[in-house]
């Protein structure tokens, strides 16, 4: 799904004076400090963890030494010894990643478009393939014989006894060459005939031609059938573990669909050049087909999808009172929704597969049972919402040791929970329910329990459980509050653990795999500089929306405060996230920066609003038809909170952020000029139906058939309401956002007549900023619209 992504938080540059005054005193922060490189100053946390094969130690990319890029480290599981891999050591050392056999005493991966078996108990490893084309997607067939691979589009498999390989399918694009006969007219063949019939020499030439194509057919009969795409290109193929059949998708691309171009000004060549990035939303997207290959029979079938469910149903926002204005209703319910389908996923025995089909529109997801030898299908869950559904699927299904049942995440109850349902029956079973999200989930490897990452302890923390495959209590295993990504050892008796906290970036944490272990911190990877100033722990608080909603914030307060002073409220990106939390956030810049605004005397409100992650189904898809109704107006009631219960003055609130946070923020100018005195707009969608399709026709639907949602949420349609200050920042190479929106909004406010705004623009900037000397310029420009608007105290 594609979504809206947030700033990239990379950059270098050279260190600015950070202590200011006496060095008994609290260091004083500064934009220049703050929005520098990171790595050199707040130090880099380690990342990309994984577990040598044999347990005994934990690679992780690490950067204590400020080198321009990170390196590889390792830590010994048993001594806590770190231990930097060098260069030479590097080069023989096993990858992770890869497929294990079905008892684990092997793993075949691939390493720069090769592919290698490793002997998991020894480390022996043995090169596979030494091409120059790439081979990819190594698996192990059902009896463990033989390696599958892709390559050139194609599926082969190779002996590991003889180390023969074979070609598996032999898929072709364009049209299947017709008979020769066949494309001839009616005086073609007669003359053909005639000559077979007065000349021996042609009737002896074409015999001896007719044996020489039979001796081929001989000799390539044990070759796969050539299967023709036509102009469709052909991925997900999967191997059946009786290796009778073999499972493709069939992929229709439209033709000559318009890509939006973005200007690259800053070149090296001198010249303006154009970057080519995505369609708009509405565009016409790719169709899908699941082709079938029966090897034995050597044919090829199609599966049919007609009996699904609800897949001629019409949307509920095009049924009618809710119907939109001006909405294309032209599709009629005789009409199967289009779908894209993932699999099939066989289970431990072979001898059973399910499927799992999505809606292009997002509204259904199925999970079905699958013949290959009768190509039928049965459903066995079926996942609505009038809204959109949430990113269950590929990669979050999958079977139970009984190979009966499957086990699956779904959003049925309100929350992200795991399910169990029997393929035959239908019986379907919830193995964790409440108010909280599973968010990640493994089985052990004795099929005993299941271990989960959830919320259950707070919306803003992430715990590590184990559970009883059968479901039952949850035990607890991490304790600390935060934030804890987990990586088993392979024996699962070990943790490593990446652990942060509100103003703490993450660490290395080692510990026992069970409960009541203590945790064993590993990496220290913050500078003495970076430390010296006290970061604050920002206040988790709730307060009630308008509607009654509980809505979670993060909440920043001055040490002393007379009351009247002025406040800001920071709007997170969007895509699926949360920033309201107790963990060090991906928005690291912007938290430093709000300590820089609590020292000015600001108080900072920072809002998980309607749409963001951690909340559940309702939470999520608060904002469908509508982005700019509740996601706005839960800041409109964080602004009245800051006023009534932290006696901010009313006249004094600013508000920013970047991407979706940008267009709160310039919905929040144009739609509530009278709440927020100043803003600034950071790389900001100003018009939906020109972003892309993935992310906006989940919420919005389609321009062309919700013409009324895309009008109400655009800020575009807006813009004459503008009363405060505004400030709009924006990459003119921006790929995701494109620089396009803010031009478009420009000229909308100089014909509406408003002076109160200006543009800032960085030449060689994409949606991400890269570069701190942007970063610097941007938060000096914001820090500058707060301070003259917002900031009575300040020196004017």
């Amino acid at each position: 799904m594609h979504v809206i992504t947030k700033a990239l938080l990379i950059g270098c540059t050279v260190l600015f004076p950070f202590w200011q005054g006496h060095a008994q005193t609290k260091p004083t922060l500064t934009v220049e400090k703050i929005m520098q490189d990171p790595a050199q100053w707040i130090g880099t946390s380690p990342s990309n963890l994984y577990w040598s094969e044999d347990g005994k130690q934990v690679f992780f990319q690490w950067n204590p030494e400020k080198a321009k890029r990170d390196s590889l480290y390792s830590v010994n599981a048993n001594s806590r010894k770190i231990t930097k891999v060098s260069a030479a050591a590097r080069k023989n050392l096993l990858p992770p990643g890869g497929t294990y056999n079905k008892d684990r005493t092997q793993r075949v991966y691939e390493r720069n478009g090769d592919l290698f078996l490793v002997e998991t108990k020894s480390g022996r490893r043995r090169q596979v393939t030494n091409t120059v084309e790439r081979e990819s997607s190594p698996s192990f067939t059902f009896d463990g014989q033989e390696v599958t691979y892709l390559k050139d589009g194609n599926l082969y498999a190779w002996s590991m006894g003889s180390g023969q390989t074979r070609q598996l399918t032999d898929f072709r694009r364009g049209r299947k060459p017709a008979d020769q006969d066949q494309t001839k007219d009616r005086q073609e063949l007669f003359l053909r005939k005639q000559q077979m019939e007065l000349l021996e020499i042609v009737q002896k030439r074409e015999e001896e031609r007719k044996q020489q194509r039979q001796a081929q057919r001989e000799i390539l009969k044990n070759r796969p059938k050539e299967i023709y795409t036509e102009d469709k290109t052909v991925d997900n193929i999967i191997l059946s573990p009786d290796e009778r059949y073999i499972t493709y998708r069939l992929v229709s691309r439209p033709a000559n669909s318009k890509l939006a171009q973005v200007p690259n000004y800053v070149t090296s060549s001198g010249y303006t050049e154009e970057i080519p990035t995505r369609t708009k939303v509405g565009a016409v997207q790719p169709t899908y087909e699941l082709g079938l290959y029966d090897l034995q029979a050597d044919t090829t079938y199609m599966v049919s999808f007609k009996g699904l469910p609800g897949i001629q149903e019409k949307p509920a926002f095009l049924r009618g009172n809710q119907r939109s204005a001006g909405a294309d209703t032209s599709r009629t319910s005789s009409e199967a929704r289009k779908i894209m389908m993932f699999g099939p996923y066989y289970s431990p025995n072979g001898k059973k597969a399910v499927l799992v089909a999505r809606s292009h529109d997002n509204k259904d997801r199925w999970i079905m049972s699958f013949d290959p030898a009768t190509r039928t299908t049965k459903v066995v869950d079926r996942l609505h919402d009038d809204a959109w559904i949430n990113g269950y699927g590929p990669g979050e299904v999958g079977w139970m040791p009984d190979n009966e049942s499957i086990w699956f995440l779904s959003e049925e109850s309100g929350y992200a929970h795991l399910y169990t349902v029997q393929v035959a029956s239908g019986q379907k079973k919830a193995l964790t329910s409440g108010k909280f999200e599973v968010q990640s989930i493994q089985q052990s490897k004795d099929k005993k329990y299941w271990y989960l990452t959830t919320n259950q302890v707070h919306p803003g923390e992430q715990h590590f459980y184990r559970m009883p495959l059968a479901g039952g209590k949850m035990e607890q295993i991490t304790k600390m509050t935060g934030a804890h990504e987990v990586t088993m050892s392979p024996d699962e008796k070990t943790l490593a653990i990446r652990y942060s906290y509100s103003n703490k970036p993450w660490e290395l944490y080692l510990m026992d795999n069970k409960v009541g272990a203590k945790p064993v911190q590993i990496t220290q990877s913050t500078t003495a500089e970076f430390k010296a100033y006290p970061w604050r722990e920002p206040e988790v608080i709730t307060y009630k929306a308008a509607d009654g909603a509980e809505v979670h914030a993060r909440l920043y307060k001055p040490e002393s405060s007379a009351g009247n002073g002025p406040a800001v409220i920071f709007v997170h990106g969007a895509g699926y996230l949360q920033n309201a939390h107790k963990w060090w956030s991906t928005y690291f810049r912007e938290y430093m920066f709000h300590n820089l605004l609590v020292d000015k005397g600001y108080t900072v409100l920072d809002i998980d609003y309607r749409g963001s992650a951690g909340y559940g189904r309702d939470w999520r898809t608060g904002i469908y038809r509508h982005m700019g109704g509740k996601d706005l107006s839960d800041h409109v009631d964080g602004a009245k909170l800051l006023v009534e219960k932290y006696k901010v003055d009313p006249k004094s609130i600013g508000i920013y952020g970047g991407s979706y946070g940008g267009f709160i923020t310039l919905m929040a100018m144009f739609t509530q000029p009278d709440v927020f005195a100043a803003g600034a707009a950071l790389r900001s969608v100003t018009d939906w139906s020109h972003y892309n399709h993935g992310y906006t026709s989940n919420i919005l639907n389609e321009p062309q058939a919700d013409s009324l949602a895309y009008l109400r949420s655009s800020p575009i349609y807006f813009a004459e309401g503008l009363k405060g200050a505004l400030l709009m920042c924006h990459g003119m190479v921006d790929t995701n956002v494109h620089f396009q929106d803010i031009v478009r909004l420009s000229q909308r406010l100089i014909e509406l007549g408003k002076d109160n705004w200006e543009l800032a623009v960085y030449p060689i900037e994409d949606h991400g900023f890269v570069e701190p000397s942007s970063w610097t310029d941007e938060y000096k420009r914001i820090l500058k619209l707060f301070e003259a608007n917002l900031n009575k105290s300040a020196p004017k």
